[in-house]
């Protein structure tokens, strides 16, 4: 299939939005995120979060600050990825965001 001149990929062009639009980033990343409770979806969770992370400097550079090696980050974030809670830490920490807790359902009535 021949590329159109002056064409950007979908994920080229997602990449940069997410990148130039931090709340964009941040909501992305949050609904995403609430896919790794689901064992046959969580892909999509490790997906989003390697796409922010490419948004936010590329894995490579993510990598190094984070003090993971590149090839490791690539497999943490890969479909197959299973990040251990210190590597999810220095990732999310090195694109200026951190991990919090809510509850799963709202609280019922007493």
């Amino acid at each position: 299939m021949k590329k159109l001149k002056g064409a950007v990929s979908h994920h080229d062009a997602e990449v940069a939005e997410l990148g130039a639009d931090r709340e964009l980033a941040v909501a992305y990343l949050r609904v995403a995120m609430e896919s790794l409770d689901d064992p046959d979806n969580r892909a999509a969770g490790l997906l989003a979060l390697r796409t922010v992370a490419e948004a936010y400097g590329g894995l490579g550079a993510v990598a190094a600050e984070a003090g993971i090696s590149r090839e490791s980050l690539y497999r943490t974030l890969s479909p197959s990825g299973n990040p251990t809670l210190k590597t999810l830490l220095a990732v999310l920490k090195t694109v200026g965001l951190r991990l919090s807790v809510v509850p799963a359902q709202p609280a019922q009535p007493a």
